[in-house]
Formats: structure tokens, C-alpha cells, sequence
């Protein structure tokens, strides 16, 4: 199966390395003439544009930073829509909004082609060594048929339903994700002020059922002081305003989410959109004259 993969950012480049260690016979495509560079350099053919990629391949992957970013590359000149034919499929790996991913498929549909979402979950350091968690919604003979290409990129894969349920199911993921990491900055601050050994109240969260996936990796990047988790402020403002978008369209008034996205609004006014997502924590540090090092 000839693969093309559009956006080799944080999380897509990962996912190309991985295509590449497998031996697919793989074609790339991002704005950033460095990182086709680089991909050239590893074996990947490259592609001037996504209609190209389309053209020339078999499963056309998109994984990008935002919505409107895939609707560029799906409808604009020489997109994917201009190049895509019958019988091939588009994965859309990209964290984004339900419907816009079934406007999409619709067009995609009326090609003779198919469509898929699968976003991924568990972070970069997971992408990088091919064990992250993969959504899948769309037809499942068509999921089935691209599961080895799947199983080279993620360990964790669940076929989720019809298009755009792996979208929703992304959305809920990210949003808890996003509601932990809050949480901890102030488990964090409460900790420190209270002198605790911050080692020993790390392996204690760890060993508790106050525990969780977010936890075992961010507290360690927060706790070194690097806040480094290769996921940026915007990306959590930019998945938290689907999901709250989400929750209005379901007639749904959520407490939590509108008051946690306003934490993320003002850590990225102090720290800057593309500050680590992490450093929201940091907030507390400054505010309180504290550090969460150990």
C-alpha cells in the first residue's frame, strides 16, 4: 500500500518516522521545506503539493494544527480533493470538529473515495516510538483493510463507529487531559507549600487513586523544570473551544470546561501561544513565588 502524509509537525512527523521504519512506500508533504528535507534524506519521496499526494497514493493521511488548516488543504488549489479518485481513502489524523470532518467525507464520498478519522492519543514521546492510541470511525472494511498501516503507527487501536465518532471520543479524551493538567498545577502547589517531599508525593499520586496518564507524564516534565510535552498552549485552547462548541450544539450548559478553557486562556496570554501547555502550571509558581522542582 503506497502511503501519503500530509503535515509532519509534532505528532505527524512522528507517525511518518514510524511509516518509514516499517517499510512503507511513503510520500510526504508539509510547508516547512526543512522537514521534507529531512524526510527526503530518510527515504520518503516528496510531493509538491497534496493533489500529488493524492494522485499517487493509496491512503492519504492528513494530521494538522487546526480544522481550517485541513479544509486549505482538502478544497483549496491542487488539494486533495482535486487529485483523490475512487477507491482510495483519506485518513484524517488531525484533532478536529465532527462536522467538519463529515463535510469533508461527504466530498470525499462523492469521488468514489473514502473517509476515515483517526486521531491519535497519548502524546509525541508516544508517536515517536509507535505506541500511541488510535480513534478510527468510517467504514470498518475500510478500517480493516488499512490496519497494518495502523498497527505501525500505534499499539492502542479501537475502531470507535461511524465517521466522526473517533473525532468526539478525541475531543472528550483531550478535554480531560486538559482538566488533569490544571489540577495538578494546583495538587502541585499545595504540596510545596506544604513541604512535602515532592519525589515522594509524586510516586505517592502514582501509587493512588488520584493517578493518571497525565500525571505519570507531565508531572515528570514539571517536575525537571524543561515543561517540555511537545503540545502548545494554542492546540489546548483550540481543542477545548471544540469540545465547549460541542457541548452547546448537544444543548448542554458543563461547568468545568468553560472555567478550565479560562486557566488555559490566561496561561497563554502570560506565557505566549506556543509557551508548553505544561507550563500552565506555572501560573501558581509565579503567582506564589514557588517552584515545583525535585
Amino acid at each position: 500500500m503506497k502511503v501519503g502524509f500530509i503535515g509532519l509537525g509534532n505528532v505527524g512527523g512522528k507517525l511518518s518516522e514510524s511509516l518509514i521504519k516499517c517499510n512503507f512506500e511513503l510520500t510526504v508533504n508539509d510547508l516547512d521545506k526543512k522537514l521534507t528535507d529531512e524526510f527526503k534524506s530518510k527515504g520518503a519521496k516528496i510531493a509538491m503539493n497534496a493533489k500529488e499526494i493524492a494522485e499517487k497514493n493509496d491512503l492519504i493521511i492528513t494530521c494538522l494544527p487546526s480544522p481550517k488548516a485541513c479544509a486549505d488543504v482538502m478544497e483549496g488549489s491542487n488539494g486533495i480533493l482535486e487529485g483523490i479518485s475512487k477507491d482510495k481513502i483519506w485518513l484524517e489524523m488531525s484533532t478536529t470538529d465532527e462536522n467538519e470532518v463529515k463535510r469533508l467525507g461527504k466530498k470525499i464520498f462523492e469521488k468514489g473515495a473514502i473517509a476515515l478519522d483517526g486521531p491519535v492519543s497519548g502524546g509525541c514521546h508516544r508517536a515517536a516510538t509507535g505506541n500511541i492510541a488510535i480513534f478510527i470511525g468510517g467504514e470498518r472494511s475500510a478500517f480493516e483493510k488499512i490496519l497494518p498501516v495502523l498497527k505501525c503507527m500505534g499499539k492502542k487501536i479501537l475502531y470507535t463507529g461511524d465517521l466522526g465518532s473517533a473525532s468526539v471520543l478525541k475531543l472528550i479524551t483531550n478535554y480531560l487531559a486538559s482538566v488533569h493538567l490544571a489540577a495538578i498545577g494546583e495538587a502541585w502547589a499545595v504540596a510545596k507549600k506544604s513541604n512535602l517531599d515532592l519525589k515522594k508525593a509524586f510516586k505517592g499520586i502514582s501509587i493512588s487513586s488520584g493517578n493518571s496518564f497525565v500525571h505519570e507524564t507531565e508531572s515528570q516534565v514539571i517536575l525537571n523544570g524543561s515543561y517540555n510535552i511537545n503540545f502548545t498552549m494554542d492546540l489546548v485552547e483550540k481543542d477545548m473551544n471544540l469540545f465547549n462548541e460541542l457541548s452547546k450544539k448537544l444543548g448542554l450548559d458543563l461547568e468545568i470546561s468553560p472555567f478550565v478553557l479560562d486557566i488555559f486562556k490566561d496561561a497563554k496570554k502570560k506565557f505566549g501561544s506556543r509557551a508548553w501547555s505544561s507550563m500552565v502550571v506555572k501560573r501558581l509558581e509565579d503567582k506564589y513565588n514557588i517552584d515545583f522542582r525535585a
